[in-house]
């Protein structure tokens, strides 16, 4: 009979976790992994701040005795904070809240204002306080961005005298890194380091700025990203924003792990938003799916006219001016349909209402976000299209493959790790993928996807193939408890 583990302490610290504060993947991610910890066993404590959207919601908000009315310095601000609790849906688990009218009482979760350095000060250092307050010593801190990232630095500074923490170790997630909390040098003071201010990077410094980001990189006992190709690709300088030099000289402390995807919500056999439930075993309601989602999006398409779907934030990043420049060419071209779902860049949203008043009854752009059509449209749609120029990991063709929605993805970060090139010699794989960030890389891509639709019977075999893939956090945060054993040896 195999020894029963010891099960780990972790405190999760994150600036969004779902479905309580959201502007994209880190929430899911942040939220699905405290959620497989805790249903796993393991004693969990998550913290995030305590947003104006939380406290207006309809959420059950409770105080948390012993947790109120405390006060840090922070540089020359003394911040009095409290800790509310508030229960994760479709689980028994609390997280705690941190409370702070003054600093996160605001219309939205990131601001340019001047204090916002101060507002993720504040979450860090609350974080490792409340473990003082509770004296619950965590295995792991695990960190997500850079909103969090001076946690790793002040486990070895300010609260480097707490035994407390002697055995804690800290993990880094970089969920983006484009998004790394550059700050001028001017707030220094309110790191409150003292005689450690030599611990920053002192290059960045001179230069009159602070990196939190790289802070953390530098400090983390160990670095984790969203999927194992993007691991690799942020040691490059196309793709590391700067910091590919840091993480190359600590590159034996960066592990790439690919976010999992929550089946309780992405699962077309239990889905409540899609009108049709289907399996991989029974297609009719995929296809029922796609009828109804053409009416309703007034597409005049059918069985044999292959419709793509977008649901997408409409920037830069995601490969839009690879379809401006070549999907207008290919409508007028070849038979085929596209239902677009997003916001973001004006240019963008700008150049779907013109593809929508160019190609009437073929091309729908939905502006703005509908949780509901985001389903159905993975759901109806037969393929799917997201030509990132860099993804870390991506979490949409992920549900793609789960509906049976073939994905068109560019070969980068998760999206590389995540779908298999189709081989039509032998009817494997799961997807199309094309390498190059150019027109004809596209091209070539979604010419592909419509000559094999053309064939019922070898997409059948695809479809199969792409429903039969397991991304589940079963799997994905296997991965998390092994590296936090390895850590502080469990």
């Amino acid at each position: 009979m195999p020894e029963k583990q010891e099960k780990l302490k972790v405190l999760v610290v994150s600036s969004e976790l779902a479905p309580f504060a959201k502007t994209g993947g880190l929430a899911d991610v942040s939220a699905a992994l405290s959620r497989y910890l805790h249903d796993d066993g393991h004693d969990v404590r998550v913290l995030m701040p305590e947003y104006t959207r939380i406290t207006d919601g309809d959420h059950d908000v409770r105080k948390v005795d012993r947790l109120q009315d405390l006060v840090v310095d922070i540089g020359p601000w003394n911040i009095s904070y409290s800790i509310d609790s508030v229960g994760v849906p479709g689980s028994d688990l609390r997280i705690y809240l941190l409370r702070c009218p003054e600093l996160y009482g605001r219309d939205s979760i990131y601001t340019n204002d001047a204090d916002e350095h101060l507002r993720f000060l504040l979450l860090s250092r609350a974080a490792i306080e409340i473990c003082q307050y509770l004296q619950f010593a965590p295995d792991i801190f695990s960190c997500h961005d850079w909103q969090t990232a001076l946690v790793p630095l002040y486990l070895r500074t300010i609260y480097a005298w707490d035994n407390l923490f002697e055995r804690t170790r800290s993990v880094l997630t970089i969920h983006n890194i484009g998004y790394q909390g550059v700050f001028s040098s001017d707030v220094l003071n309110d790191l409150h380091l003292g005689n450690d201010v030599g611990k920053l990077h002192q290059d960045d410094l001179r230069g009159g700025v602070i990196n939190f980001l790289k802070t953390g990189v530098l400090y983390a006992d160990m670095l984790t990203t969203v999927s194992p190709t993007y691991a690799h690709e942020i040691q490059t300088p196309e793709y590391g924003a700067g910091l590919d030099p840091l993480l190359r000289e600590r590159r034996d402390r960066l592990i790439g792990i690919l976010n999992g995807v929550d089946y309780d919500e992405w699962n077309p056999e239990t889905d409540t938003l899609i009108p049709h439930n289907f399996s991989a075993a029974d297609l009719r309601g995929k296809s029922q799916c796609k009828s109804e989602l053409e009416v309703e999006l007034g597409i005049k398409g059918g069985p044999n006219i292959p419709l793509i779907g977008i649901v997408s934030r409409l920037v830069g990043q995601k490969g839009f001016e690879l379809v401006e420049s070549v999907v207008p060419s290919m409508l007028a071209q070849q038979m085929f349909s596209v239902a677009v779902l997003g916001s973001g860049e004006r240019r963008y949203e700008d150049f779907f209402r013109r593809l929508q008043r160019a190609f009437p009854g073929r091309v729908c752009f939905y502006n703005g976000y509908n949780n509901r059509l985001a389903h159905w449209i993975e759901a109806g749609s037969d393929m799917f299209l997201m030509p990132s120029l860099y993804e870390p990991c991506g979490l949409n063709q992920m549900y793609s493959l789960k509906y049976g929605t073939i994905p068109i993805v560019r070969q980068t970060g998760g999206l590389a790790d995540s779908v298999q090139q189709i081989d039509p010699s032998d009817a494997t794989g799961t997807g199309i993928l094309f390498r190059d960030y150019n027109d004809a890389g596209l091209r070539w891509a979604l010419g592909t996807a419509l000559q094999l639709y053309s064939k019922p019977r070898f997409w059948q075999k695809i479809i199969q193939n792409a429903m039969a893939m397991d991304f589940s956090w079963d799997q994905q945060g296997r991965y998390y408890v092994s590296l936090f054993r390895q850590l502080v040896k469990l």
